[in-house]
């Protein structure tokens, strides 16, 4: 409710759509810098603006409105039952499966044990960092808070990549990684979250039991699904019917998986795979395959667009604790030893005595963007005690990855690559 109006689903939607229109125009016209960036950047500054405007004028409550409307979303819902299932199949629309096959070991390893690996670390890190700093959060909260800001944003990181000169094996790499650690990510959260809100103590055996059946039974759905759309498409040649049964893919087939307790995001994932490539070379028209890309893209942009514009947003939602502060400062170098980590370990135990340089792993760690999915898992906590700390906490890791390591990606590997070509020569 704001100023005394009831707020429905479709004012909600627009009030966001409207906003991310005007900031992403006001971002494209002037400041013009990467979208994620920009949007995160105005979303931040429009956030101290309300903030601003209830320190000017203390009856305005306008602060407080905000956080009402903002509060008054349903993120784990909207996410969980929606977006992440269109983010998903649209992302790995574009990943190349030849390219993705070459780095088949890496992005398994990275995106199973890898994951599991960082949200261990992470985990540990932040509840030695929550009691030294004062918060007296149970464990299991903070190995929720390693899950959720474990996976790496496949949009964000995609973005970085088309803008970095990285060879097409790699990038498809890093792509296909960051796509299977979200619903790997996903998979753990859920698990995790079950089990801190129920307060049975946590059993690795049940964990892994639970992890086996998501999983494996979102690889299955979404080969299914995947080769069922695949096949109606190559026997048609029409764009617009086409295009329908892959918005029908994402939807029914996350439908489907709730059901069947298998991962929805692990099954959009892998059929957007087989649409992306087997789909498009050899089901398609070149008309279908233009309208396709451009619906995805679209659809995909504006869900994105929300999401970032939330990110800045977040900050009215955050109690006013300069511990909390400390502590989200404190969790970045945090994120960044579990994330460096989790990808040298595993890339070391695949190929011991390999010798990788330093554009795949650094491309790897420093280009793993925390971007929308971190947030939306973090504002659908459920109230309580915990879910300001994490909030909080995510906020900054995830200003800080998609400003600052989003901002210097390419510079870095710009610097690398031909560090590299100089020692060669």
């Amino acid at each position: 409710m704001i100023g005394g109006l009831r707020l429905t689903p479709f004012d909600a939607a627009a009030i966001l759509i409207v906003l991310a229109a005007a900031l992403g125009y006001f971002n494209y016209r002037y400041l013009k810098l990467p979208s994620s960036i920009g949007l995160t950047v105005m979303g931040a500054i429009a956030s101290l603006l309300v903030v601003g405007i209830d320190r000017i004028l203390p009856g305005a409550d306008f602060a407080r409105d905000v956080v009402r409307f903002i509060a008054g979303i349903d993120f784990h819902t909207t996410l969980m039952d929606g977006m992440l299932s269109f983010l998903l199949f649209a992302g790995a629309l574009h990943v190349d499966w030849g390219e993705m096959r070459r780095g088949r070991w890496p992005i398994i390893v990275l995106s199973t044990i890898g994951v599991a690996l960082s949200t261990a670390l992470v985990g540990g890190g932040f509840l030695l960092l929550a009691r030294a700093i004062g918060f007296d959060l149970p464990a299991i909260w903070c190995f929720v808070f390693g899950a959720l800001i474990s996976p790496t944003d496949p949009v964000s990181v995609m973005g970085v990549l088309k803008r970095a000169n990285v060879s097409p094996t790699l990038e498809a790499t890093v792509a296909g990684e960051s796509l299977f650690n979200d619903g790997v990510g996903v998979v753990i959260f859920t698990i995790l979250l079950a089990s801190a809100l129920s307060g049975d103590a946590f059993s690795m055996a049940h964990a892994a039991e639970l992890f086996a059946v998501e999983a494996g039974g979102g690889v299955l759905l979404g080969l299914i699904v995947g080769w069922l759309a695949f096949r109606m498409m190559r026997s048609i040649d029409d764009y617009k019917v086409e295009v329908l049964i892959s918005l029908a893919v994402v939807m029914g087939g996350y439908a489907i998986a709730r059901p069947l307790h298998a991962s929805g995001p692990v099954a959009m994932a892998v059929a957007g795979l087989i649409i992306g490539n087997a789909g498009v070379a050899h089901a398609m028209s070149e008309t279908t395959r233009d309208y396709l890309h451009k619906f995805w893209d679209l659809i995909d942009d504006i869900l994105n667009t929300v999401l970032f514009l939330l990110i800045g947003l977040e900050v009215v939602t955050i109690p006013a604790d300069l511990r909390l502060l400390v502590l989200g400062l404190a969790a970045i170098p945090l994120a960044l030893v579990a994330r460096s980590l989790s990808v040298l370990l595993p890339l070391r135990a695949i190929r011991p005595g390999h010798r990788y340089g330093r554009v795949v792993p650094v491309t790897l760690i420093w280009g793993g963007l925390r971007g929308g999915i971190s947030i939306a898992l973090a504002l659908g906590l459920p109230d309580g005690p915990a879910r300001s700390v994490i909030l909080a906490a995510t906020y900054v890791v995830v200003l800080f990855s998609v400003i600052v390591q989003g901002g210097t990606i390419k510079r870095v590997l710009e610097r690398l690559t031909a560090a590299d070509a100089r020692n060669q020569s």
